[in-house]
């Protein structure tokens, strides 16, 4: 499905009822906005690990500006506040009122600035493998450095460099980096899912390479005043959001739970998956 706001085409995709039958009435399930991450990816990653949310909540995914299935447009608008203005234009778009807003990775980034300036559209936030601000970076870069191999450490180069011309360099990238993105990595079902995924370079560079906006982004003033409540959620592996960065989140959100997964890194969603959703399933039900 196709939203057409702010510029562009946001594509957009519903997975489970919003009122079901409860005896003699319909009861109103609460709507879940599933924030993918990247940039240059799309959602279909999320699919079908997060499918079985979807007896409990709504899921409402979407494709960021210039990936996925949505519009590409201008691409000097590839940035994290627009994709948050993004987010909320379809929060209103759909006539949602505030939702349960789960982002991961970089979708936990758009997420996080978009709980924090638009308070009335969240009732309940989920972080999963994120940071607040750029210093990620050089501590991902120091990590492939010290620990990487050889192919890694190239595939991290262009990642650095903002160097991706092809969907198919970015997903030579992924099958480079995966045993680093997951600790119970397999080969084929990883080339599944690079399959059916849509690879977009330019986000990407924009984000990662030389004066990227997530170089220098920092939402640590910002976020300290997110008062819904927040579940943060890290993998004790992880190599590029490590959990010290959402230990860094839990002490700037007020009254947020954390939890670290003991067995995952980046993709908790591969390593622990059912222990993710039952994490999440509670958090929503409570």
């Amino acid at each position: 499905m196709l939203a057409q706001l702010r510029g562009t085409t946001l594509y957009f995709d519903v997975e489970g009822a919003g009122l079901v039958p409860d005896g003699g009435a319909m009861r109103e399930r609460p709507v879940a906005m599933v924030v993918h991450g990247g940039p240059g990816g799309d959602h279909s990653g999320f699919k079908p690990a997060m499918s079985p949310l979807a007896d409990a909540m709504q899921l409402v995914y979407f494709d960021h500006r210039g990936q996925g299935r949505s519009g590409r447009g201008d691409p000097a608008r590839y940035t994290l506040d627009e994709n948050v203005e993004d987010m909320e234009a379809l929060r209103r778009h759909l006539g949602l009122g505030p939702v349960v807003s789960i982002g991961t990775s970089y979708g936990g980034m758009v997420a996080m600035a978009h709980a924090a300036r638009h308070p009335e559209a969240v009732g309940k936030l989920i972080l999963i493998v994120t940071a607040a601000h750029g210093g990620f970076m050089p501590r991902a870069e120091r990590f492939v450095r010290d620990h990487g191999t050889a192919e890694q450490q190239r595939a991290c180069a262009r990642l650095w460099s903002g160097t991706f011309e092809t969907a198919g360099q970015m997903a030579d990238y992924y099958a480079a980096m995966g045993p680093l993105y997951s600790r119970r990595y397999d080969p084929a079902a990883a080339e599944a899912v690079r399959g059916r995924s849509i690879y977009a370079p330019e986000p990407l560079n924009r984000a990662f390479g030389p004066g990227g906006v997530l170089r220098s982004f920092d939402l640590r003033a910002e976020i300290a005043g997110i008062a819904v409540p927040t579940l943060i959620l890290a993998g004790r592996h992880d190599w590029i959001c490590p959990p010290e960065f959402s230990e860094e989140i839990h002490r700037l959100i007020p009254g947020s739970q954390l939890r670290i997964f003991e067995g995952s890194s980046h993709s908790i969603r591969n390593d622990e998956p059912e222990a993710l959703n039952a994490a999440i399933r509670e958090f929503v039900a409570g």
